[in-house]
């Protein structure tokens, strides 16, 4: 049956689930696992027991999962709960379904709603039963690692920041334990074992044989198992940290420092940041990203991540940045110039941004385009070209900074008047991959048609995909991940959310020849009060950003925005009709589109209210941060109030093992007294036998009934130990090898103890010699011996300097010595636990033959 071998894959397999932690929110899925691995685990042995082929093996390990499921996910419509009827099978069906709609609509981490939670049992017990079949029953442990690696592919494929190396390290140390199972498991095939005891309990003399079947006589193999474990644990190490330095493993290169490129230079590289815009407009908590204040009459307008000016076909991406120490940002450096920014009047912008500590791997800043200045502590870079600001070892969690930014303000008709696109532009922001199929090109000139400006065919493009397209803001599409996606988004489905409008409009855009980027980050938010504005993380938004010689790069909004669209999403006024944008600049402020226009030619404006947090700005704006840089002191504090902690474990374990040590030493009660003697008896006086108990020789007086008694030798051999430990702790050399008479005569000389001191350590092993040695135990009283052991840990406390003391009251190493024994104890108890159940196991093994001989 290999009861051993499958209790470990089980064990292995629940080990590698851990690795799917990044995906749930809550932590039911691994309950809802074990019970799948136990049940996967019970049908192998059933087969095994009925000696059935694998094949056979593998049906047995698959049906014990089906009615694992069908029990807990669907036993209201099984019969007798545990058989699966079709009433339970089409539940079971309709929980898959639901699940997989859940896991296609919101990114990770999930809601474990019951259809996920069904699903992540039937995954891991799908592995269970195929690591059973490669380890248990095929004797094949190494291969068995294959899909206890499959569990971890699938939150590295989904999660930016993957599998933490914790859950890495137990899933590999349970793989580890499987292959050392196995291999016991192999050499134990090749017949008995020639043993030598390792149990110091019973030293055999010369020439005698060990018992047969005695599990104390094991293969004294502790080296070479030594070894083993150092291997194993220098092969986990060297896995968790070998992509850390490696540069083509690790997203920013050796250590995070990036790959080099060339001389003062470096690559950044990131993860993809589309990948987590679908994870941050899904989140269910819908937290608080940052907030801000602004100088602004309305708002400073979008905040700007990412600027994405590559189109390769499938997805929209930025070109590598070359980073350069001149790139640095400082409080008084000015940045480039925007690109393209001439003629068209700008206003600056001061914008004061507090991020909070909650967000995690914020590399770029979000800022207000076109930044001119950043203060803001670190070492943060721009980028010329598209000004995102960035670090190669900093993150923006929990830092506050100030930007000032010149807010473009074109007018309709300087847009409609821009001169031409400088070649470099055109070149760069223009490119079409050949792959874009005829039918989008074709799409853009018919959408478009009439248009004598660019100005007019960008208004057209954006009035098409908010009103006359007929296109449906649905979170739940599926991401783009081919070309083949944005071209059935635009010609037949038509939902999709901010990544699928942003991106089709740029990419017809360039069909047309205006140069387009897609841009990514934030929405202006809501106020919450006049000034201040709290940006959330369904506020994260895309939006095509299209180049106009004089007035540089400007937004479109593609996106509907309202109740139906993205919440927070606001057209800018130089997209509305000429009709509706005359006046003055400052009159020309950012204003929403009204979706529900009826009128086809033109998209009106439609100032509306800006949005406030009725809720105020509780949990929103949050505590006050010390500092430009996001300082705050509540981190620090916590984390000296952990080390002082930490540091009080030592001599709190201490001060409880000698509070242990007394308490322990009592004994049961103590007997009733003696029934009273008759009148007449042979003890006329009645109190010779009380006096005969209480000066019986060689023990203490007993105390009154019903009174708990120490015993005498149990408070000598404590006085020795504490008196051991005293001495350790104050870096005394002990000899275990001394006897108790010796090491005082050593301790004493050695100190030039005092003569009270003396006198004390001469007590304490007078009483240590009679507890061994002597069966005339006359002993001195506990409480003296206590007083002694004080007053010799004060003479040791005097004999040596003051580091030694302070070492021994905060960091006894008595306490890690203790702690080394009780886990060696530990050790060598789980492994005669272990060689009993393999005994057991062999048993029951031979049972059936033996029953068959007798």
């Amino acid at each position: 049956m290999r009861v051993r071998m499958t209790v470990m894959a089980g064990l292995a397999t629940l080990a590698g689930s851990i690795g799917l932690y990044p995906l749930f929110e809550k932590a039911g899925w691994f309950w809802a696992g074990v019970g799948a691995v136990l049940a996967v685990s019970g049908g192998g042995l059933l087969s095994r027991r009925l000696r059935t082929p694998a094949p056979v093996g593998l049906l047995f390990g698959l049906a014990a999962l089906v009615l694992y499921l069908n029990m807990a996910f669907a036993g209201g419509e099984a019969w007798l709960g545990v058989v699966p009827s079709p009433e339970s099978v089409r539940h079971l069906g309709e929980l898959a379904d639901e699940g997989w709609r859940a896991a296609n609509r919101y990114a990770a981490p999930v809601p474990l709603v019951p259809g996920i939670a069904m699903l992540a049992a039937a995954g891991i017990g799908l592995v269970a039963v195929l690591v059973d079949l490669l380890a248990v029953r095929l004797r094949r442990a190494a291969p068995a690692g294959l899909p206890l690696l499959a569990m971890y592919s699938v939150p590295a494929a989904i999660r930016e920041d993957g599998v933490g190396w914790p859950a890495f390290g137990i899933g590999a140390f349970g793989f580890l334990a499987l292959l050392m199972a196995d291999a016991r498991e192999q050499v134990g095939g090749w017949g008995r074992i020639v043993a030598t005891r390792r149990s110091p309990r019973d030293v055999p003399l010369a020439g005698a044989q060990p018992p047969p079947g005695d599990p104390d006589h094991r293969p004294d193999a502790s080296a070479l198992a030594a070894s083993g474990r150092r291997i194993a644990a220098g092969t986990v190490a060297v896995a968790v940290l070998l992509p850390a330095a490696v540069p083509g493993l690790h997203p920013r290169g050796v250590f995070g420092m990036g790959g080099g490129s060339g001389p003062g230079t470096q690559t950044v590289t990131t993860p993809d940041p589309l990948v987590s815009l679908k994870r941050e407009l899904t989140r269910l908590d819908d937290s608080t990203v940052l907030t801000y204040r602004s100088d602004a009459p309305e708002s400073p307008g979008y905040l700007r991540l990412y600027a994405l000016d590559r189109f390769d076909g499938d997805r929209w991406t930025y070109s590598p940045l070359k980073s350069s120490s001149k790139d640095r940002v400082s409080g008084d450096r000015t940045l480039p110039p925007p690109p393209g920014l001439t003629v068209a009047p700008s206003r600056e912008v001061t914008t004061e941004v507090r991020v909070r500590p909650e967000v995690r791997n914020m590399t770029f800043l979000p800022v207000p385009y076109a930044p001119t200045k950043v203060s803001i502590k670190g070492d943060w870079r721009v980028h010329g070209q598209s000004l995102m600001i960035y670090s190669l070892r900093d993150s923006a969690s929990g830092r506050s900074y100030t930007v000032k930014s010149m807010l473009p303000e074109p007018t309709s008709g300087q847009l409609a008047a821009a001169g031409p696109y400088p070649p470099d532009i055109v070149a760069h922001y223009t490119a079409v991959p050949k792959n874009v199929p005829p039918q989008v090109r074709k799409l853009a000139a018919d959408v478009t048609a009439g248009s004598a400006t660019a100005l007019g065919q960008a208004v057209r493009l954006q009035r098409w995909f908010t009103m006359s397209g007929g296109f449906t803001y649905d979170l739940s599409a599926p991401a783009p991940q081919h070309g083949s996606d944005l071209v059935d988004f635009l010609l037949h489905s038509k939902r999709g959310y901010c990544e699928q409008f942003a991106a089709s409009m740029a990419l017809m855009a360039r069909i047309l020849g205006i140069p387009s980027r897609v841009a990514m980050g934030y929405t202006p938010g809501s106020e919450v009060k006049p000034g201040e504005w709290v940006v959330r993380s369904r506020d994260a938004h895309a939006w095509p950003e299209l180049y106009f010689e004089g007035s540089g790069w400007v937004r479109f909004e593609p996106t509907p925005s309202g109740a139906g669209g993205q919440g927070t999403a606001l057209a800018p006024v130089y997209s509305q009709p000429a009709s509706s944008t005359g006046g003055s600049p400052e009159e020309q402020t950012t204003r929403a589109p009204d979706s529900s226009s009826p009128e086809e030619g033109s998209t009106a404006a439609s100032t509306g209210p800006r949005h406030r947090n009725d809720e105020g700005p509780a949990g929103a704006t949050g505590a006050q941060e010390e500092g430009d840089d996001g300082f705050s002191a509540a981190p620090w504090v916590a984390g000296a109030l952990l080390v002082v902690l930490l540091m009080t474990v030592p001599m709190v374990l201490r001060r409880l093992v000698r509070w242990r040590r007394w308490a322990a030493l009592t004994t049961s009660s103590a007997p009733p007294p003696a029934p009273a003697r008759k009148a007449g008896a042979s003890d006329p006086v009645g109190k010779a036998e009380p006096a005969r108990r209480t000066r019986a020789r060689g023990q203490v007086a007993a105390a009154e009934p019903g009174t708990r008694t120490p015993d005498p030798a149990g408070v000598a051999h404590a006085a020795w130990q504490e008196m051991c430990a005293d001495a350790l702790d104050h870096g005394l050399e002990w000899r275990a090898s001394e006897s108790p008479r010796a090491a005082a005569r050593r301790l004493g000389e050695l100190l030039e103890m005092d003569a009270p001191s003396t006198q004390a350590l001469t007590r304490i092993a007078r009483a240590e010699e009679l507890a061994r040695y002597s069966r005339t135990r006359s002993y001195e009283p506990p409480e003296r011996l206590r007083a002694d052991v004080r007053t010799v840990r004060e003479a040791f406390a005097a004999s040596v300097g003051r580091r030694a003391r302070w070492r021994a009251r905060l960091l006894p190493p008595s306490t890690v010595a203790q702690t080394r024994a009780a886990l060696r104890t530990a050790g060598d108890r789980a492994l005669d636990a272990t060689a009993r159940l393999n005994d057991l196991t062999t048993r029951l093994n031979d049972l059936p033959a033996r029953l068959r001989r007798r």
